[in-house]
């Protein structure tokens, strides 16, 4: 984890928001005023299209946020919504759009779908969306067409159990929500998070040809394939460090969490100690590590 959310960063100054941003003829961005440890500058909806178009994560549910997104879209046909996952800064304003439009919404399923089960107690990490339900389930490699665009659905299980990328197919590009982020490791929190899921879509993303991301977070990502590369081999790293702890006598997330993330700000220790845990729970399952009962984040550890 590496979260770049210094306390003296004047948002107002560095970033525009509630402005269209057009990035290319057929991609614009609006940013939603909701910057966070979680969401660095805000959520970025973007739209797809010239007259005939699609959004892609609508956010979360402002109205400051609705009203910019309306007037970005400037009386043009909103014909898809598309929702990369269920979490807050992400889903909630497509309810609103979908009544104002009369567009359809599409994403891979519910808040849980996909989730292979477990520690169903357990909150999840930046809040669920639970009132959503899409209009259209979409499948892996499922496109999505307009009059001057396609997208393909990517199905990429990990950061929550129904996370979807966007590929363009015009411009090369993945739309990739929270699953990779340029400004941030992204937090995988289970029971919805599922760091093996993480990593098998890491590996997916990384063998398709797009060469550039946009996340719903943060900047573009430039050399996305070789990047997400980089992810991987930081989460292996994360893995071997904990297996370091352990043999220390550091065997509970507690105790690992202040070794392995002294570089970052405390607050954002209880989110860290949630992806320790689903490092965890993956590392549990291919018995690297071992403990009493499931894997849970108050468990003691051992090396399997």
């Amino acid at each position: 984890m590496n979260r770049r959310f210094p306390d003296d960063l004047d948002f107002e100054k560095h970033f525009t928001y509630r402005t269209l941003e057009q990035i290319t003829p057929l991609i614009g961005r609006v940013l939603a005023k909701n910057p966070s440890p979680f969401t660095f500058s805000g959520s970025g909806t973007y739209i797809i299209g010239t007259h005939n178009v699609a959004v892609i994560d609508p956010g979360p549910l402002m109205d400051t946020h609705y009203d910019a997104l309306m007037a970005a879209l400037g009386g043009r046909t909103v014909s898809h919504i598309l929702v990369t996952h269920t979490h807050l800064d992400h889903s909630p304003l497509s309810e609103r759009l979908k009544e104002t439009t009369g567009a359809k919404t599409y994403a891979y399923g519910p808040h849980g779908a996909g989730r292979r089960g477990g520690l169903e107690g357990e909150v999840v990490e930046a809040g669920a969306d639970m009132n959503f339900t899409p209009d259209v389930t979409l499948l892996d490699g499922e496109l999505i067409k307009g009059p001057d665009w396609t997208l393909e659905a990517v199905y990429t299980p990990g950061h929550t159990s129904n996370h979807m990328c966007f590929a363009l197919k015009q411009e090369n590009c993945l739309f990739s929500g929270d699953h990779v982020m340029g400004w941030s490791t992204t937090v995988i929190s289970p029971p919805d998070g599922d760091m093996a899921a993480y990593m098998a879509s890491l590996d997916k993303v990384s063998k398709r040809d797009e060469t550039l991301y946009y996340p719903t977070h943060g900047d573009p990502i430039a050399k996305a394939r070789r990047f997400t590369r980089g992810i991987m081999v930081h989460r292996r790293s994360r893995e071997t460090q904990i297996l370091k702890c352990v043999e220390a006598g550091q065997t509970r997330i507690a105790e690992m969490v202040p070794v392995m993330y002294r570089e970052i700000d405390p607050r954002m220790h209880p989110a860290a100690a949630r992806s320790v845990l689903a490092h965890l729970i993956a590392m549990k399952d291919a018995a690297r590590v071992t403990c009493d009962g499931p894997a849970h984040i108050d468990s003691i550890y051992s090396v399997g």
